[in-house]
């Protein structure tokens, strides 16, 4: 292993020629330059994460819905048709459900459950809620019917519409009810009629639209299928499949986006170019078979031996890239040193009277610079590891036009 310093591009390119990939790679560039995808932070996703956002966006989403039921009644008191005395037993159960429900969530109950999220449990203590209300002051009918339908489609994506046809036969009978008790109570002729006219409204529209919410969740099924198999095929574009690891197309299009990134915020990043040493032997010796599974197994050696947010990938061939995301010099030598070291002692087949070896050039981005030139660095020095006997790792140290101004001049 040893270090190089370039002074001058030009004597450097004549001493050490580009690599036949190199020569292909400014193709490569232009190509998947529109392709970018954000490879580092794929490997940043956490589960808790996720799970953590999805119950906070549900927690809102059922907290607006709440507000916005506790602010219809309010306006109905405002206008004097609501008591406030109702107000006081709807601030009671928002209270005491959303405790409830809290300690529930808290006490990962919920996980014995089919349903993870419990929206039928919400929904239907949400209507019976209402229904209360209803009782209380029959003047909160009035905002009963379209808050019915809000809290249908809160849970159409979770709850079968089976159990939706269900819990709506439940509501309407609980509704009826109501009417009854309010009669009893009131004895008022024009209430009951009114009231008889807005359950019969109920009755027609709440099953109708039972039957939408089952058209909409089998469309969801439908594009939740599609979009699986968009993101496998996704997937599978992106990976070498035989020997399991990023692909070319992939690997420019990382290269790509980390120099946006690096440009952007300042951030270092390396590339590592990775050569297999004599492979044309390996593959006389083994086989194009045994070949192919000297490259799975050192594609497993090499992302054993990364961090999570390392990209490996094969470029072509016995050829890899690696790029080091929020990495300076230093590191990506040692990581690539230790990829090295444990090719090297790798236990593998005795056919291979050689063994198997890599030569690996190492070099960090200059901000600014295209990535032909950032490659062409690495490769240089990959070639300089080849020239130098291989199985070693060369390190090829940026020079940025700013430095190369300051050095003296050689006359």
């Amino acid at each position: 292993m040893f270090f190089s310093h370039s002074k001058n591009k030009d004597q450097q390119a004549e001493l050490f020629p580009l690599t036949d990939t190199l020569m292909d790679f400014t193709d490569s560039v232009t190509d998947q330059a529109g392709a970018v995808e954000n490879a580092s932070q794929r490997h940043k996703r956490a589960n808790s994460k996720s799970n953590q956002l999805a119950v906070l966006k549900e927690w809102l989403s059922a907290s607006g819905l709440i507000a916005l039921y506790f602010l219809a009644l309010g306006a109905l008191h405002l206008g004097g048709l609501v008591e406030k005395s109702t107000l006081i037993v709807l601030l009671c159960f928002i209270a005491c459900g959303s405790l409830s429900f809290f300690l529930i969530f808290k006490a990962k109950l919920h996980l014995r459950f089919r349903e993870k999220q419990l929206k039928l449990p919400i929904i239907s203590s949400s209507f019976f809620c209402m229904l209360v209300i209803n009782y209380l002051d029959p003047a909160a009918q009035i905002i009963f019917a379209p808050f019915s339908f809000i809290t249908l489609v809160y849970a159409m994506y979770r709850v079968p519409t089976r159990l939706l046809g269900k819990l709506v036969l439940i509501v309407l009978s609980g509704y009826a009810f109501v009417l009854i008790l309010h009669f009893k109570k009131l004895e008022n002729i024009a209430l009951l009629k009114l009231e008889l006219v807005h359950l019969f409204a109920l009755a027609l529209a709440l099953p109708a639209f039972i039957l939408q919410i089952g058209k909409v969740q089998h469309l969801h099924r439908i594009l939740h299928r599609a979009s699986r198999k968009i993101k496998y095929i996704q997937e599978d574009a992106k990976r070498d499949v035989l020997i399991d690891c990023f692909n070319r197309r992939y690997m420019v299009a990382s290269l790509e986006e980390q120099k946006i990134m690096a440009d952007e915020n300042g951030a270092p990043f390396c590339l590592a170019v990775l050569d297999l040493d004599h492979f044309k032997q390996i593959n006389d010796e083994l086989g194009h078979l045994g070949g192919d599974e000297v490259l799975r197994s050192f594609s497993r050696i090499a992302q054993e031996n990364i961090r999570n947010d390392d990209i490996f990938g094969r470029y072509g061939g016995e050829e890899f890239l690696l790029i080091f995301p929020d990495t300076s010099l230093l590191p990506a030598l040692n990581t690539s040193e230790r990829i090295r070291s444990q090719v090297e002692h790798f236990p593998w087949v005795a056919a291979l009277r050689r063994g198997v070896s890599v030569s690996i050039g190492v070099t960090q981005y200059i901000p600014g610079e295209s990535v032909l030139e950032l490659f062409s660095r690495a490769d240089t020095a990959m070639y300089l590891a080849k020239q130098g006997g291989r199985n070693q790792v060369v390190v090829e140290e940026p020079v940025s036009a700013k430095d190369e101004e300051l050095e003296p001049a050689d006359y």
